[in-house]
């Protein structure tokens, strides 16, 4: 008989067989992209395919689905037990008898993509550093001197060529059991194509990771399937240091007060993030001990204190990392209840401020891939900034203090049900409408009555205070205009200032002098570090900005133009990145490349130290005007009706506190 022409899609690899040729075999000899975990023994599905049957004028051939060999006794056995699509075939015993053309679908592909939703971001290649193998043993001899260590390496480097492996020592007391279970049949997990790292009896195809974003307020973390790099389930818990300080200076204080401390704050993370893997695992119906590898991303003061770390000196200048490469242990040493041989990935540093939670926002965001110049701003208690695009990326930090966590401000408070998160004010009758968390509707809708306000949150500080300013209450150096209260009654005098009433019930709310200039002290700080950067990267507007983290994801764009948050930039242009470290930590979980990737490009990131820069304080200064003292935010501008510039004060802003300035 003479050779068939194969060919394969998507790849549109082709190539002639020999009849009896099985289709992994073919697509092995090709290149082409077909999983297999059992090394072609009809067991594990992950090769099944589908004849795409037809006359195809492209390939001049004529594909039909009896040019392969029917199904036989192992494929029949496994269409029984586990289930098998009509069409599907399983390439490994599936052999080529005619012309063929072969779709590999997207679950059967080894490097599958998944692709992110959102239209700017990039799509993540499925390629692991863990992989599972199924192996056949042979059986130990009477007389023989080799181990079954060794019998398993030797299996291992002729069925799937991998060479001089090393075992974790958790390995080791599983070997013979599973030996024994599985009669010789093992499947083993290799790290990084180095390292066995785990043994179960039989095959076993479920492989799973963990990504955590360590954050000083919050810990999530989001476990994937490995294989197909699907979330199986998210949880988050907030940061049990919290107790030892509200913010990360606080923390750095506690340990210097109380020397020691520091394995009281590090048992109490790494307690955390044991209780959100076994709540994970649990809730995504999966085995604790199928986690096999974990990633995680934090900024640099937690993440010396999940590692277990003194971070002291990083409360002074000039704010030394112990360590800023990324590190790979095994991920017992921190405490995770995985599997005994799971190994921890965490991301690197960037600079004493800047940490691995801002590689996980650029490793998401790849500003370094793209032609565009990107802003991207993490915005929390200390505003973590990275400039720039594939020519060149900088990164600062900038001491924007706790303001829009709501702390320092009167009726502030974290994002909780019954907190203020969206706010609107007449500029004719000065009456505000509210939404609030846990409820859709507006203050002045049906089925708002029921809920309870409880305080204002970072998102509605935000929006409140541009809105005040949009209505004419709040002048361009952020006074309230006292001389309003004859039109309204929601503007109070308070002492030598004026208020703001937002919310008439129990409690009351109100916007206060000293909470708009809480909020001026942030958001001048933030907007400071943001122009310092375009400063020294030799521009004065971007393509785009990107405001990452829990608190960026719901702060409302316009409303951060209006306020000066953020240099002037066409609204549109102004989007949520989301969780982007998070995102980070799960493409590193997912792709091996990645790791790389993002090693090597903050190794390329210009570090700048606002606060030894004397241009910074004059930035300072001209962003605490509304929205900024000389910019006139033209490009928000052309889509906002801004106020006339007024001025109502000579009161002289307030350089940021030094304790504030450190803030990590």
């Amino acid at each position: 008989m003479t050779d068939a022409l194969v060919v394969f899609t998507p790849s549109g690899r082709r190539g002639k067989f020999a009849p009896g040729t099985t289709v992994l075999d073919a697509a092995r000899r090709l290149g082409v992209d077909l999983d297999s975990v059992c090394g072609g023994r009809g067991i594990c599905g992950r090769c099944q395919v589908e004849v795409s049957a037809g006359e195809h004028a492209k390939h001049g051939i004529v594909s039909a689905a009896d040019h392969l060999s029917a199904a036989g006794e192992l494929e029949r056995r496994y269409a029984s037990d586990r289930g098998l699509a009509e069409r599907r075939r399983l390439g490994c015993t599936a052999t080529v008898t005619g012309d063929l053309v072969i779709d590999v679908p997207p679950e059967s592909q080894l490097y599958r993509q998944v692709v992110r939703k959102e239209a700017d971001a990039r799509t993540v290649e499925i390629d692991p550093v863990v992989r599972l193998y199924y192996v056949e043993v042979p059986e130990a001899e009477l007389g023989g001197s080799t181990g079954d260590l060794r019998r398993l390496r030797e299996a291992l480097a002729s069925e799937w060529e991998l060479d001089q492996l090393e075992a974790d020592t958790s390995v080791l007391p599983a070997l013979q059991p599973a030996l024994r279970a599985g009669e010789g049949a093992v499947t083993v997990a290799v790290h990084d194509g180095s390292t066995i790292t785990a043994v179960w009896p039989g095959l076993h195809d479920q492989a799973y990771g963990i990504a955590f974003d360590v954050g000083s307020t919050t810990v999530a973390g989001h476990l994937c399937d490995l294989t197909t790099g699907d979330v199986l389930a998210s949880a988050g818990e907030m940061n049990p240091q919290i107790r030892f300080g509200e913010d990360l200076m606080s923390r750095v204080s506690y340990v210097m007060l109380h020397p020691g401390s520091e394995k009281e704050l590090t048992r109490a993370v790494r307690g955390c993030l044991a209780k959100l893997t076994a709540e994970l695992a649990a809730s995504a119906g999966v085995e604790r001990t199928d986690v096999l590898e974990v990633t995680l991303v934090g900024n640099p003061i937690m993440h010396h204190l999940l590692l277990g770390i003194d971070p002291t000196p990083l409360g002074g200048a000039p704010f030394p990392l112990t360590v800023d490469d990324a590190l790979r242990m095994p991920a017992r040493e921190l405490g995770l209840p995985v599997h005994p041989g799971a190994r921890a990935y965490v991301l690197p540093c960037i600079a004493g401020h800047v940490g691995a939670d801002t590689a996980g926002v650029v490793l998401s965001e790849a500003p370094h891939l793209a032609d565009d110049v990107s802003l991207l701003v993490d915005v929390g208690t200390n505003a973590e900034i990275v400039l720039g695009n594939r020519e060149r990326l900088l990164a600062a930090s900038s001491p924007t203090g706790p303001a829009f966590e709501g702390a320092q401000i009167s009726c502030g408070q974290r994002a909780a049900p019954g907190a203020i998160e969206r706010v609107r004010i007449d500029p004719e009758t000065l009456e505000p409408r509210i939404r609030v968390i846990g409820t859709d509707a507006w203050s002045d809708e049906p089925g708002f009555a029921a809920a309870h306000v409880t305080g204002v949150c970072g998102s509605g500080i935000i929006e409140a205070i541009a809105e005040l300013h949009l209505a004419g209450i709040l002048t361009t150096d952020g006074t309230i205009d006292g001389s309003l209260a004859e039109r309204s009654s929601r503007v109070v005098a308070d002492g030598r200032t004026f208020s703001y009433v937002l919310w008439r019930g129990e409690p009351e709310l109100v916007i206060t002098q000293n909470d708009v200039r809480q909020i001026q002290l942030a958001k001048a700080a933030l907007h400071a570090g943001c122009v310092l950067l375009m400063e020294r990267y030799g521009i004065d507007g971007v393509d785009r900005i990107r405001l990452a983290g829990a608190f960026g994801a719901h702060i409302d764009p316009v409303h951060a133009l209006i306020l000066g948050l953020v240099p002037d930039c066409n609204p549109e242009r102004v989007t949520s990145a989301g969780n982007a470290a998070g995102t980070g930590a799960r493409i590193a979980l997912l792709n091996r490349a990645a790791r790389a990737e993002i090693e090597d490009v903050v190794r390329r990131i210009e570090k700048v130290e606002t606060a030894v820069e004397p241009r910074f304080q004059e930035h300072f200064v001209g962003a605490m005007a509304i929205p900024h003292d000389v910019d006139p935010y033209a490009r928000l501008a052309r889509t906002v009706r801004l106020p006339k510039r007024r001025v109502a004060s000579s009161e002289r802003p307030q350089r940021p506190r030094r304790r504030e300035r450190r803030k990590a």
